[in-house]
């Protein structure tokens, strides 16, 4: 009797053993009863009735990444591509993941060639090297909604890489070189049209300054020339007045002054050696006496015969002359 007690107990914890289930975090674990798929284990520990329920599969509900090999495409203009992509997707409802699809990876992944081989066939090479968000928006749209019965959720799809062929890329090359040289002759003209713009600026602007200080120039010129002849008036009428009022006494005056001061001038000459004087030279002594006469007049005093006019040395050869003689 207790050895029987004892087979009955092991029994008993044998068969809770083997209906317990601990369901890992992020994970969910189907159910089926009997063949049947009856529940969903979420992450804990789950009670199962032995060798009825068992654990049909391990579904993972985590965002999982499924990379896409590398396709071949034909597009629009007939241009061969390689094409790159990447798929992100999450499971939402664990049974329709285990239960609607038969190997879930393969179906996105053949759905995803698939749609991508149809976008970008319907494009352009060019549309397809530079409208990848658009190519991504569009897989996304049509690859989630085809997944929706699978409960599945397709977060992100990525392009990885286009690679062209290399006679295209070549031709790519040439004519990204040809455009960069296009610019820079465009900016190098455009830069030399403003130089010289600038440069026809400033010699206007210097013309223009050069042709005001001219202006400015002659009528300082015409001003001076003006007081000038002010002057030179003011100072003809003095002479003539003096000249209408002392008669040829004031002539005699003015012509001993201007006389004197060319002698005076030859005397200071630094390149004369030897003074020779005409034989008007004489006569300066006679309108110096003349100018003595009329300071002695305007003095008041007695006025006095002026003096004789020295006379010339004699030249070697040449007899001496009398006084008054020519």
């Amino acid at each position: 009797m207790g050895g029987f007690l004892i087979a009955l107990v092991a029994v008993v914890v044998v068969f809770l053993m083997m209906g317990v289930r601990v369901v890992r975090q992020g994970y969910v674990y189907t159910i089926e009863r009997l063949g049947k798929y009856s529940l969903a284990a979420t992450p804990g520990l789950h009670l199962i009735i032995p060798f009825v329920d068992r654990v049909g599969q391990k579904v993972n509900m985590m965002e999982q990444v499924l990379d896409i090999p590398g396709q071949e495409i034909i597009t629009k203009d007939n241009a061969m591509v390689g094409v790159d992509a990447v798929v992100f997707f999450q499971v939402l409802d664990a049974g329709k993941a285990a239960y609607e699809v038969s190997s879930l990876f393969n179906a996105i992944m053949a759905l995803t060639t698939t749609n991508l081989r149809t976008v970008m066939g319907s494009m352009d090479l060019d549309e397809t090297l530079s409208k990848r968000d658009e190519i991504n928006a569009k897989l996304l749209s049509v690859i989630d909604h085809a997944t929706s019965p699978w409960g599945v959720k397709i977060t992100r799809i990525e392009i990885k890489d286009i690679r062209p062929p290399l006679d295209i890329s070549n031709a790519m090359a040439r004519q990204m070189k040809a455009e960069r040289e296009k610019r820079a002759q465009i900016l190098e003209a455009e830069g030399m049209r403003a130089s010289e713009i600038l440069r026809a600026e400033g010699e206007k602007q210097g013309q223009i300054l050069q042709a005001e200080g001219r202006r400015e120039a002659a009528f300082r010129d015409a001003e001076a020339r003006e007081r000038e002849a002010e002057a030179e008036a003011r100072a003809t009428q003095m002479v003539s007045q003096a000249i209408a009022e002392s008669g040829s006494q004031a002539i005699n005056y003015f012509i001993a002054q201007k006389y004197t001061e060319a002698v005076a001038a030859f005397a200071t000459s630094p390149n004369a050696k030897t003074i020779l004087f005409p034989v008007e030279a004489t006569q300066l002594i006679g309108t110096l006496g003349g100018i003595g006469e009329l300071a002695k007049e305007a003095l008041g005093g007695p006025s006095s015969p002026p003096p004789a006019p020295p006379r010339r040395a004699p030249q070697p050869g040449v007899p001496p002359t009398a006084p008054g003689g020519q």
